[in-house]
Formats: structure tokens, sequence, C-alpha cells
């Protein structure tokens, strides 16, 4: 299994929108809550090079926010990075 990490902020609306894609996905992450933590967000601030929430990454490699996870999702490039197999052909997903 990949190992999703993201990086949020309790206010966060965009934050929510990811993780809740990444529950539909049925996938589990590690999430760092950067609201009161400035020494996470520093190493968010590092890691990424961005200032902004969420911030995500699959196997140590920066997939980017919510909207970066949401178009990776709609080109069907989402699933494949995380280890996810597609339906079969002529089959809708549950």
């Amino acid at each position: 299994m990949k190992r999703v990490e993201i990086y949020t902020k309790s206010y966060c609306p965009y934050c929510k929108r990811a993780k809740e894609l990444l529950h539909i996905k049925g996938v589990e992450f590690i999430e760092y809550d950067v609201t009161d933590d400035p020494r996470k967000e520093q190493e968010m601030r590092q890691r990424s090079g961005r200032r902004t929430v969420p911030e995500i990454f699959i196997d140590d490699s920066l997939v980017g926010g919510c909207s970066d996870l949401f178009d990776l999702d709609e080109k069907g490039e989402l699933d494949r990075m995380l280890g996810l197999s597609p339906p079969p052909c002529g089959e809708s997903p549950p």
C-alpha cells in the first residue's frame, strides 16, 4: 500500500474535500494538522516549497493541493498513483 500524507489546517474547506476524496477511495492516510504546530508547518513548507494547505504526498512525492488531487482523479491517474485497481472494462465503480 502507498504511503499517503496530508498536511491540513482544521478550518480549511479544501483540506476537508481532499480528505473526503481519500476516504471515498478507501485510502488510509497520515494527517498532519499544522493549525497550531509551527514546526510541522515549516516541515510542510520545506517538503512542498508551498505555503498553502492541503499539501498531499504519495510515497514522498508531492501531489499538490486539493485541486491537484481532484484533477488527477478526473484524469484517472489518481487510482494508479494510489495503487488501486481500476474496475474491469464495462463495469462502473461501486
